[in-house]
């Protein structure tokens, strides 16, 4: 018997925690946020952003892999800057950050966090969960 993974719990449980520690750290790092202030914007607690700032919330190996990927690492940097110069979290930026997550999807990058997560995934139904992502991507139903 495989236990498989949705992307959607992929998204939640390791990927949107690894970006908001980016987020985090560069909105409190670069733009001199304070902690309290990047927690109201994000709807998260301060001890959050304060956990993702010292590394002991989200992926710390996912982290490194994101902003060394140059698109991702672009995309997150203009949620930030939005993020600081607007000091809210408006419609555009909600637009970037489901933007984020589909490149994320799209690219099959959602497919490398998953294989290191689970290690036992079923090729047929990883196969299927691919060839969906493909199908989506290209716009079609």
């Amino acid at each position: 018997m495989y236990s498989m993974l949705l992307p959607s719990e992929i998204e939640s449980k390791t990927l949107i925690p690894a970006i908001r520690a980016i987020i985090s750290r560069r909105l409190v790092n670069d733009y001199n946020m304070r902690e309290e202030d990047v927690a109201k914007l994000l709807g998260i607690t301060q001890a959050a952003v304060s956990n993702y700032i010292r590394g002991t919330r989200g992926d710390a190996e996912l982290v490194k892999k994101l902003t060394n990927l140059p698109t991702i690492a672009k995309r997150i940097d203009e949620i930030s800057r939005e993020l600081a110069s607007s000091k809210a979290f408006l419609p555009s930026t909600m637009a970037k950050y489901i933007g984020l997550l589909n490149y994320i999807r799209q690219s099959m990058i959602i497919c490398d966090i998953h294989h290191t997560i689970e290690d036992n995934i079923d090729k047929e139904v990883c196969k299927a969960c691919e060839d969906m992502l493909i199908k989506n991507s290209s716009g079609t139903d």
